[in-house]
């Protein structure tokens, strides 16, 4: 028996630092998943070894102890005591950008183990997959969602809204341990994403627009200079608003509609790669 999975990017909308907790940053952000994506295919196997084989982006040379697909199908093993299964991941979501690849393959992983053997509610599938990464418990379900403590805590956002993004890929990515360093060298007031939410909701996108930030920007954009060019590039088209994911080092603006998406890409003429892609509500 074999089964396909497809492991949705996602962008943080907002990201807002509101302390520090054990060692740990707290966070308060508006996240989305959008149509960018790993494919993901698992079989069974009859023993319970693990086999991960990727395929493109770079990741082929990953060693399995550095794997997070490979880690969470040998977590899900153990904690449900089924047979292993051969894994091969088709990368897609550009690596060491911000767009959470590593935790979208994890969470993907966790989902196709769960067809394949059936084991696990979906409250224990959420646990497992919080101990493979802050966000992968979010990357199960992906949609709109607000996320708070250190991204582990996930709350669903209903929302129609199908957002139209230009993203720009610096080809080097960012350290997030020294970007958290960095940041609290020279922290900054938490921005809150509670107006973010409310504009999604009521689905005021330019209001959205306005309300995108991401406190981790300044301290990325001064380990990589690329992040400050990309983001100075986007605004030039005037969208809505422009604004960095994660750590990056993607860069990303958001704008009325797909046509004005086209008409900026048409115009670009600096070095990174560029991509349109929408926000999405995975079907699981």
């Amino acid at each position: 028996m074999s089964v396909r999975v497809k492991a949705y990017a996602k962008l943080n909308l907002t990201l807002g630092i509101t302390g520090v907790d054990n060692g740990w940053h707290m966070l308060d952000s508006l996240v989305c998943s959008i149509d960018v994506f790993d494919l993901i295919t698992l079989s069974k196997r009859r023993d319970g070894q693990v086999t991960v084989q990727m395929r493109g982006m770079g990741a082929e040379a990953l060693p399995p102890e550095q794997n997070n697909a490979y880690k969470a199908a040998v977590a899900y093993v153990n904690r449900f005591k089924t047979c292993g299964a051969d894994i091969t991941v088709y990368k897609n979501i550009p690596m060491c950008a911000g767009l959470g690849g590593s935790s979208a393959d994890a969470a993907g992983v966790i989902r196709g183990m769960g067809r394949l053997y059936g084991a696990g509610s979906e409250r224990e599938l959420k646990a497992l997959a919080d101990t493979l990464g802050s966000d992968t418990g979010y990357m199960l379900t992906g949609g709109f969602a607000r996320l708070s403590g250190r991204g582990e805590r996930v709350f669903p956002i209903e929302a129609s809204a199908r957002l139209s993004l230009l993203l720009l890929l610096p080809p080097h990515g960012v350290s997030t341990p020294l970007c958290y360093k960095r940041y609290d060298e020279v922290p900054s007031p938490p921005h809150l994403s509670g107006n973010a939410v409310s504009a999604l909701i009521n689905g005021d996108i330019p209001r959205l627009g306005a309300e995108l930030n991401n406190a981790l920007y300044q301290p990325a954009a001064s380990l990589n200079g690329d992040i400050k060019t990309a983001f100075e590039e986007l605004s030039s088209f005037s969208p809505l608003g422009v604004n960095m994911t994660g750590s990056g080092s993607c860069v990303y603006a958001l704008f009325e509609n797909d046509e004005f998406c086209r008409w900026a890409k048409s115009r670009y003429r600096g070095k990174f790669e560029c991509i349109i892609t929408k926000s999405i509500i995975p079907a699981l």
